[in-house]
C-alpha cells in the first residue's frame, strides 16, 4: 500500500521518473518574496523571481522578475519580462518586455523589445537580427583593446519611457 493508504501502480504500468539533475523543460522556478540568492541560477524551464537573486540567472524557456523582484547580474534566456529591477545585462533570444514602474541598469540584447510607460532602461540596446553580430563585434573590441565605439558598437542610451524629449533650440 502507498502513501495515504492508495495502492502502488503495478510494475508494469510505473512512471518513468524524469532523467537525474534536468528539470522538466517547462519546469517553473520561484525565488519566493523576501528570499535572498547569491549565486547563479540555471534551469531548462523558467525562472520567476519575486525576492533578490545576486548572481547570473540562465533559463532555457523564460525570466521572470516581479515588481518586488530584483537581480544584480546578467540574465540570459529566450524571453524575458521584467516588473522590478535589474541590474545586470540582459541577452534573450527574442523578446524582452519591460513593464510600468520597472527598472533596467544594464545592456540589453534581443529580436524585439517593449517598454511601457514609466519603465526606465540605462544602457545600450541591441535589436534585431544583427543584434548578435553586433554583440560580438563588441565583445571582440574589448578582448583587444579597442573601445566599442571604434567597434561599430551602438552608442549607450538613457531612456524612461512616456517623457518627452526636451525640444533643441534652433540655431
Amino acid at each position: 500500500m502507498g502513501i495515504f493508504g492508495k495502492k502502488s501502480a503495478p510494475a508494469d504500468r510505473a512512471i518513468a521518473a524524469p532523467s537525474k539533475g534536468a528539470p522538466p523543460v517547462g519546469a517553473l522556478s520561484i525565488v519566493g518574496a523576501g528570499m535572498l540568492v547569491r549565486g547563479d541560477l540555471e534551469t531548462n524551464g523558467v525562472v520567476k523571481v519575486e525576492g533578490t537573486v545576486e548572481g547570473h540567472v540562465r533559463a532555457q524557456a523564460q525570466v521572470l522578475v516581479a515588481r518586488a523582484g530584483a537581480v544584480h547580474g546578467d540574465i540570459e534566456t529566450t524571453e524575458a519580462v521584467i516588473g522590478g529591477t535589474v541590474t545586470g545585462a540582459i541577452r534573450a533570444s527574442e523578446r524582452v518586455e519591460v513593464q510600468a514602474g520597472a527598472s533596467v541598469e544594464g545592456d540589453i540584447t534581443t529580436k524585439r523589445i517593449s517598454v511601457a510607460e514609466g519603465g526606465t532602461l540605462n544602457g545600450l540596446i541591441r535589436m534585431g537580427t544583427r543584434a548578435d553580430a553586433a554583440e560580438d563585434s563588441a565583445l571582440e573590441a574589448k578582448s583587444v583593446g579597442r573601445s566599442p565605439a571604434a567597434a561599430g558598437a551602438a552608442r549607450p542610451a538613457s531612456v524612461q519611457a512616456g517623457k518627452a524629449m526636451p525640444e533643441r533650440a534652433a540655431t
